[in-house]
């Protein structure tokens, strides 16, 4: 187990796409596990999804601050790829902790619009990396964590499975892996060249109330609910490894107290503090089987009728381009670490997804 170096107490924490289906979450969570504390939230709430649902995220973040006494919340809109507006916000919150969860996600979307992919995901992380690298100027203290959302993508055509952080990761299948390998080679540069401690998480597949509604199963209900057909990539044959939203969140939450250590090397300089890690649910479904569970509890929530025809609904089509077939987590490294390993189930997870999913937009 990996000692705690960092208490979260009296700290300010900057968290980056903060409303975001993560972000919005972990800062929820920090607000009712820590106090006193101050969260600086940015995001440039574009509109790739239905921006009702990041606004309802911020009203889930100010309620939660607004619980506790020397609690401060402040939400910024910007994009972390405008270099003076984070420059902005580190100068005058002066974070001890960033989150960045900032991103352009989506495979398929990379391939229609590339260039999001650019600003976001490289342009703004090397703004970022900046920033924490400057935040040492005049000898301050400065960021002393670096948090930083990978993916699951990074391993893109590796056969062996489960994925292992040790497994190579030079062979993505999409530009969006492609950027997200190239955070974790920056992150390593920019640890090496000024000791910032740096931890990449490879998320694998997060669902849950409230998430994006690109991912399949929010795309699903929508089509189910409007009466149209769901495609089901690869025949169905696909196994992915969901991952809820809560078991996200406390692996970050953990990962965020524990610091990659500072050392020196042999030759007197820096060791880069880094590390990466997996957080999935170790447990691949079979897409059928995902599909399955997620029409009996929508069903079960009221979202869908009881008669629905299901089997008229789907469409069983080829692989998609930047698609993998299986995803499947190796948390050891985690779970040796952090004491923590992912446990939420399937049908627990769809079952929450599916009441929030009615109260949301409405049942039948």
């Amino acid at each position: 187990m990996k000692e705690k170096n960092i208490d979260l107490q009296n700290k300010t924490i900057l968290i980056t796409g903060a409303a975001g289906f993560i972000g919005g979450n972990l800062a929820v969570k920090l607000f009712e596990t820590v106090s006193p504390i101050t969260i600086v939230g940015i995001d440039n709430m574009n509109d790739y999804y239905d921006v009702s649902i990041k606004e309802y995220r911020l009203r889930q973040i100010e309620a939660a601050s607004s619980k506790r006494e020397g609690q401060s919340w402040h939400f910024v809109e910007a994009s972390i790829a405008d270099r003076e507006a984070l420059e902005n916000v580190f100068e005058q919150f002066c974070p001890s902790v960033v989150v960045n969860l900032a991103a352009q996600a989506g495979v398929r979307y990379s391939i229609s619009n590339p260039d999001v992919y650019l600003e976001s995901n490289l342009i703004g992380f090397y703004n970022i990396l900046e920033a924490c690298r400057h935040s040492y100027d005049g000898g301050k203290k400065g960021v002393e964590h670096l948090v930083y959302a990978s993916s699951s993508s990074v391993y893109g055509a590796n056969e062996k499975i489960p994925y292992s952080t040790e497994d190579k990761t030079d062979q993505p299948v999409s530009l969006y892996a492609a950027t997200k390998k190239s955070n974790e080679l920056l992150a390593h540069a920019y640890s090496k060249l000024y000791d910032i401690p740096s931890t990449g998480l490879r998320f694998f597949t997060v669902y849950g109330p409230a998430g994006r509604p690109d991912m399949a199963y929010f795309g699903f209900t929508d089509k189910l609910r409007k009466g149209q057909p769901i495609r089901i990539f690869n025949y169905g044959n696909c196994k992915r490894d969901f991952t809820y939203i809560d078991d996200i969140v406390e692996g970050v939450l953990r990962v965020m107290q524990a610091a990659p250590e500072k050392k020196a090397g042999g030759d007197g300089l820096p060791l880069p503090p880094v590390g990466v890690y997996n957080i999935g649910n170790s447990h691949p479904e079979n897409l059928l089987d995902f599909v399955d569970i997620l029409q009996q509890e929508l069903v079960r929530a009221g979202v869908l009728p009881k008669d629905y025809d299901f089997e008229a609904h789907k469409e069983l089509v080829p692989m998609q381009p930047g698609d993998v077939a299986v995803t499947y987590a190796d948390t050891a490294p985690l779970e040796e670490d952090f004491g923590f390993r992912p446990s939420t189930s399937l049908r627990e997870g769809l079952r929450k997804f599916a009441q929030w999913y009615g109260e949301f937009y409405g049942k039948i």
